[in-house]
């Protein structure tokens, strides 16, 4: 697990004595503990700016209350199939300057959602009724990059084992697979990577490991039995875009036969209005300024239309050329 100190950590009562909390508080001796009601009665209350998290992070403790299974929207994932996104956690340790947590949230703080038998139960409600739906781990946060203090992976592959007519899908930058190897491989788990270009990653993905470590522990996964999926998204156009695509597709099919991959998606950098406020607020003189910015046909904010489908179209492409499945490939929330 990537390494991370909270200042201090938030635990509401009726949960404070749970085996989990108790695991999760020893891990960090050096915190403050603070015993509350309901974790929404701080979280958010006043806004904490995004930024702070590179210096002052607390951890929230808490139950879910409320839906826990919710529809995922149009073009989330592939076609033909309903999906659901789940909510086990808010917020993620990484800072990448796209990232749209910074204007949904008050506060970058990480809030971690324990009650276990309730989101299993509704999860496999959900199955029931709609049988080969997918569900989506990490709308709100990674879903690796805590998992060692979670230990949710374990609990998904309880859960999923259970209901081999769904699907499950990881959405992750980590390389946190000890877990995951230590499981038998499921055919309905699917560990789906976000990989962008070399220079992206160094320039707008913060404190996310490397390109070079995501795609050796992609390579791990598949290797290892595991269903793996890739998310080239978001692209970024710069004034070289199409030959940093090249070099990063022929590096992944290197390590890996693009042909075992499950799914990969494309799509380009976008934003809602106030995620889009508040990333020039954080990220001024980001290099996702150097490409052609407006209102698109959903009231985001990207490239033209034109311009984002020669891009899309064209990785779709180099991915062909390289080995990749064409019918494996779909553009995401287009």
């Amino acid at each position: 697990m990537e390494r991370i100190l909270f200042k201090k950590i938030f635990i509401e009562t009726k949960i404070k004595n749970s085996a989990k909390a108790k695991e999760i508080i020893n891990k960090f001796p050096n915190s403050e503990i603070h015993i509350i009601q309901r974790y929404d009665d701080i979280f958010g209350k006043v806004r904490k700016p995004y930024l702070e998290k590179r210096e002052n992070l607390n951890l929230y403790i808490a139950e879910k209350r409320g839906t826990i299974v919710k529809e995922a929207p149009n073009a989330y994932g592939l076609d033909g199939a309903k999906h659901y996104y789940f909510i086990n956690s808010y917020n993620c340790i990484y800072e990448c300057e796209y990232c749209y947590l910074q204007g949904f949230f008050n506060s970058p703080d990480i809030v971690l959602f324990v009650n276990w038998d309730d989101i299993e139960k509704s999860i496999i409600d959900t199955a029931k009724e709609n049988l080969g739906c997918w569900f989506h781990a990490g709308e709100f946060s990674d879903s690796l990059a805590l998992s060692n203090l979670t230990g949710e992976l374990d609990k998904y592959y309880k859960i999923f084992s259970q209901i081999p007519h769904a699907k499950l899908e990881l959405r992750t930058k980590s390389i946190n697979i000890k877990s995951a190897l230590r499981n038998t491989p499921l055919d309905n788990i699917f560990y789906s990577f976000s990989i962008s270009t070399d220079s992206s990653t160094k320039k707008v993905d913060h404190k996310t490991p490397s390109l070079k470590h995501r795609l050796s522990a992609i390579k791990n996964l598949l290797k290892n039995g595991h269903q793996v999926g890739l998310h080239l998204d978001p692209i970024i156009w710069t004034s070289n875009w199409s030959d940093e695509y090249l070099s990063l597709i022929r590096t992944m099919s290197k390590e890996f036969d693009l042909q075992s991959v499950s799914y990969i998606s494309l799509g380009v950098v976008r934003f809602t209005d106030d995620v889009f406020y508040q990333f020039k607020k954080n990220y001024p003189d980001s290099i996702i300024f150097e490409g052609e910015l407006s209102k698109s046909f959903d009231n985001k904010i990207r490239y033209p239309k034109a311009l984002r489908f020669k891009m899309l179209n064209h990785v779709k492409m180099i991915l062909g050329d390289h080995g990749a499945t064409p019918d494996s490939i779909y553009y995401c929330m287009e």
